[in-house]
């Protein structure tokens, strides 16, 4: 059986977001991304990308002379590693107090909410 990967460190998770947004991509591209948000360096974002493809992060194609890298993994499934991960390091295993905690930290929409409530039933409904 597979090892699951490595956590993805914050710098890792910005880089991944970046080509979740654009499928898969040169350094270059993934620079330009990351740059409309904030500054960063072009030697330093290589580096980090060979660092992902070790850890497993990322798999980079290398038969052309720019090397295009692409998520090892679906956003999803990185959302749920985190998430499980959180609520086992913060939250001591409780979903409850997890989603308690996700509602009180910022404004909720009454359209979200409603969203939330649809999902949780759907969770609960016995599966056919």
């Amino acid at each position: 059986m597979a090892t699951e990967p490595p956590k993805p460190t914050d710098a890792e998770l910005e880089i991944l977001t970046a080509l979740w947004s654009i499928g898969s991509g040169t350094v270059r591209e993934i620079h330009t991304v990351i740059n409309r948000r904030r500054p960063a360096e072009y030697s330093t974002l290589l580096k980090f990308m060979q660092i992902m493809t070790e850890k497993g992060l990322v798999l980079v194609d290398q038969t052309e002379r720019a090397h295009v890298y692409t998520p090892a993994q679906p956003r999803e499934f990185t959302q749920r590693q985190l998430a499980g991960d959180l609520l086992q390091r913060v939250f001591s295993g409780s979903a409850k107090a997890l989603f308690v905690g996700a509602l009180s930290a910022s404004k909720t929409s009454k359209k979200e909410l409603a969203e939330l409530r649809k999902l949780l039933d759907e969770y609960e409904a016995p599966k056919k």
